[in-house]
């Protein structure tokens, strides 16, 4: 059961109903009560504006829960150790694209490049518990576990090898984890943006740390906002605000109504857990001679939202560290693009990544440039 989009949203419309029939009661009965004129006058103002506020409340918050659970997410389900996780496979063919999201996201933000990247293979995007159609769970939001349960899903989906794992940001430190645990299954891999084991503990990071640990008040702050269907009352469900780029409106719906259910403490407990993540993964690979394709956002967006010098640096060496993964790799910076390169540039996607498929089929002239960073 989801905590924050069904039992909040019960407890608040009971309370809000209870204090409106209240209101509404004392009003009725000032009519016996023997005060003055303009005490009178007072209160049935006053208790009237209360009894509207707590049925507005009432109202936004059980619209906003009911909206959510009628707005149907593709695919399917499967209980997997008990729990349900959601997983939307498209198209056909071989090998099996698995794509993680990062924290704070589920499976839809795959929605722009899925149906393309369809036409090629099979392709399967899905939920974290925690997020979107998937339970959430109570056991550390580490890659062990998360990798755990991806192979859990996977089995009861009778999803076997060849896969091609695609990770973005901290999905690319999970699909680590989980092509070290379950290798045999694994053709290749391909890095969105993804972070890299213990890179928080680089000093460049440390002060985005300290901003991660003060949002932590705010994060509570935004969990009452949500589940008070404020972001719904101001129209940030509605598709035309989602900046989704899709031809498909059912998907583009679906992905805007998803902004307006938040999993705020499943991605506090998966950025608490980080550390661990990435002890768990700082050993993985290198992987040989297994295909890897990295992307990389453009540098020069970071510089223009000002972000300093030593930031820019660290994450160009990471992201070229991720290189040394295998001695068939190569790195692509999306010119233009920002962390979410699905969104900004999905057409490269589209286009290099079907290349990778076809190489890893034997169909397409392996690459020459093994080891090289261009921009595209």
């Amino acid at each position: 059961m989801d905590f924050n989009y069904v039992v909040i949203p019960a407890l608040i419309v009971l309370a809000a109903g209870l204090v409106g029939w209240l209101s509404i009661r004392r009003v009725l009965s000032l009519q016996r009560k023997s005060y003055p004129l303009w005490r009178k006058v007072a209160e049935r103002i006053t208790l009237s504006g209360i009894a509207l506020a707590a049925l507005t409340v009432a109202a936004s918050s059980g619209f906003n829960a009911i909206a959510f659970y009628a707005n149907k997410l593709p695919g399917d389900t499967y209980f997997v150790n008990g729990h349900r996780m959601r997983i939307d496979c498209t198209g056909s063919g071989s090998p099996t694209i698995l794509l993680e999201a990062g924290a704070g996201n589920d499976g839809l933000i795959w929605g722009d490049v899925q149906p393309a990247l369809a036409k090629t293979t099979r392709i399967c995007s899905y939920d974290r518990a925690g997020y979107g159609g998937s339970e959430a769970l109570s056991s550390p939001r580490d890659a062990n576990h998360v990798a755990d349960e991806l192979h859990g899903l996977l089995v009861a989906a009778k999803i076997d090898g060849p896969i091609v794992l695609m990770g973005h940001s901290l999905g690319g430190i999970y699909i680590r984890d989980y092509a070290t645990r379950y290798s045999t299954a694994v053709a290749g891999l391909v890095f969105v943006d993804s972070s890299t084991p213990l890179q928080d503990r680089n000093p460049a990071f440390k002060a985005y740390d300290a901003q991660r640990q003060a949002g932590r008040i705010d994060m509570l702050l935004n969990e009452a906002v949500f589940a008070l269907g404020i972001p719904r009352l101001i129209g940030a469900c509605s598709a035309s605000s989602s900046g989704f780029n899709s031809s498909d409106t059912h998907a583009e719906k679906v992905f805007a109504e998803d902004r307006c259910h938040e999993p705020f403490a499943t991605m506090a407990d998966e950025v608490e857990n980080l550390d661990r993540s990435g002890e768990e993964t700082l050993h993985t690979g290198p992987y040989g001679a297994l295909p890897i394709l990295i992307f990389s956002h453009d540098v020069a967006t970071d510089i223009a939202h000002g972000h300093p010098a030593d930031l820019v640096n660290a994450y160009t060496m990471m992201q070229e560290d991720l290189k040394k993964l295998s001695t068939r790799s190569r790195r692509i910076i999306a010119k233009g693009s920002g962390h979410y390169i699905q969104l900004d540039r999905p057409e490269l996607i589209e286009k290099d990544v079907p290349l990778f498929v076809g190489q890893l089929r034997g169909v397409v002239p392996a690459q020459q440039s093994l080891g090289s960073t261009t921009t595209e």
